[in-house]
């Protein structure tokens, strides 16, 4: 009987895994209509083309090195395996607290949970470096980012191992929960070095220091996408509790998914008021990045507050990103979609409000381990884009970028009975 309570335990833990897993996965279709919905028609194909290849790169680096070097293993195999029952039982037997205890889930359901993470760090890039980037260029720079410079830094927090053997960020109090730093950040680390080598697109600064808004294609697709990434973030969230089958955790569970919404709705409202009062309308763009930048200022730690505190760290996530994109503009920094804002800034923010209700984490570890996820994934980031754009070149011309990438990376427009390839 004991053992028929384990394997059940064991069933629904693994299950729950899998289908937030699945939910992250679906975050990639979010993204895609986010970033698709944010450029302009003439670039949508390319766009689509890259978050599509992109998922694609990471599951297959992930596979055949990533998940080896953040968690140990043999490579391919990497540790996943088929589950020995008796094992699992005789492990359970062991525990005191009995099924309190953890369940043990099986590699290849830990695979699959770890995977769509990564691709959801990579996917951060795309928005950012959107409508002047060539296409091989970013699938080349995704091999790197998803095989090796996401893995390392993923191997310092979540696989426990020191920071190149001088100090381990859990003993210095770092704790990210979800991914606000090891996820988002890091994307955005990513993004913000290939932003500097690649430029602006052409037309977007004034050379009186003016800033040109440069409006999406498509804003029911972006708000399509958002309430997509709104959903899948309850999977990214609820996932990272790693089990559901007790009454504790079951419990996490629903408390993760209570300050998750009610982070997003605080980021979302915050960012349009916020906008109301700067640019006197209602900003629908500002709406949907305050909604994501309240996502992630809570996925750094979303079991701890209180659904009051969920809300107002999101909201403080909202205000914070509508400053975060004015500023960036001001500096002639230009991301497309505000991705480096969101899940740059917001994502710093996230991991600084983690020591309000959680004990076990300290502002001080907190401010090194933001420090080294950003110093080693831009560095390292800065470097392959270097290399890239000194030997294949990461920008298209300005012919191809005047005409959209569509027609130059991919030879089709995505709205051809609607739009000529020459429009801006």
């Amino acid at each position: 009987m004991e053992n028929n309570i384990y394997e059940l335990q064991y069933a629904i833990d693994t299950f729950y895994f899998l289908v937030c897993g699945a939910l992250v996965m679906w975050m990639a279709a979010g993204f895609a209509m986010l970033e698709s919905g944010l450029v302009r028609a003439k670039n949508t194909t390319e766009i689509l083309t890259k978050n599509v290849a992109l998922f694609a790169v990471a599951s297959i680096m992930y596979l055949v090195c990533g998940y080896a070097i953040m968690y140990g293993g043999d490579l391919f195999l990497s540790g996943i395996a088929n589950v020995d029952a008796d094992a699992v039982l005789g492990d359970f037997a062991a525990r005191e607290d009995g099924f309190r205890g953890g369940s043990i889930y099986s590699g290849a359901s830990d695979f699959f949970f770890q995977v769509v993470f990564v691709a959801t760090a990579m996917s951060i890039v795309s928005g950012a470096v959107a409508e002047r980037m060539k296409l091989w260029a970013f699938l080349a720079f995704a091999v790197v980012m998803t095989g090796v410079i996401y893995p390392l830094e993923g191997s310092w927090t979540w696989g426990g191992n020191d920071v190149f053997g001088m100090y381990n960020l859990g003993d210095l109090g770092f704790s990210d929960f979800a991914g606000s730093g090891i996820v988002h950040m890091a994307g955005a680390a990513a993004a913000l070095a290939g932003v500097l080598l690649l430029g602006a697109r052409k037309g977007k600064y004034g050379k009186d220091g003016s800033v040109n808004a440069i409006p999406g294609a498509n804003l029911p697709l972006a708000a399509l996408g958002t309430l997509i990434l709104w959903m899948g973030w309850f999977g990214f969230n609820g996932g990272s509790v790693l089990k559901l089958g007790d009454i504790s955790n079951a419990n996490a569970v629903a408390m993760v998914f209570l300050n998750t919404n009610a982070a997003a709705a605080g980021g979302a409202m915050a960012a349009l008021v916020t906008a109301r009062l700067l640019f006197g309308k209602a900003d629908l763009t500002m709406l949907l990045n305050g909604a994501l930048a309240g996502l992630v200022a809570i996925t750094a730690e979303p079991s701890t507050p209180t659904a009051l505190q969920a809300t107002i760290f999101g909201a403080l996530g909202g205000v914070l990103v509508v400053f975060s994109v004015i500023t960036l503009d001001k500096l002639k920094i230009d991301d497309p979609v505000g991705a480096i804002s969101v899940h740059g800034v917001v994502g710093l923010l996230g991991l600084l409000l983690v020591p309000i209700t959680n004990d076990g984490s300290s502002f001080s570890g907190q401010l090194i381990g933001a420090a080294t996820i950003f110093v080693w994934v831009f560095v390292a980031s800065l470097i392959v884009w270097g290399i890239l754009k000194a030997t294949m070149g990461i920008r298209v011309s300005e012919e191809e970028e005047y005409g959209g990438v569509d027609l130059s990376e991919c030879g089709m427009e995505a709205y051809p009975e609607f739009v000529s390839s020459g429009n801006k």
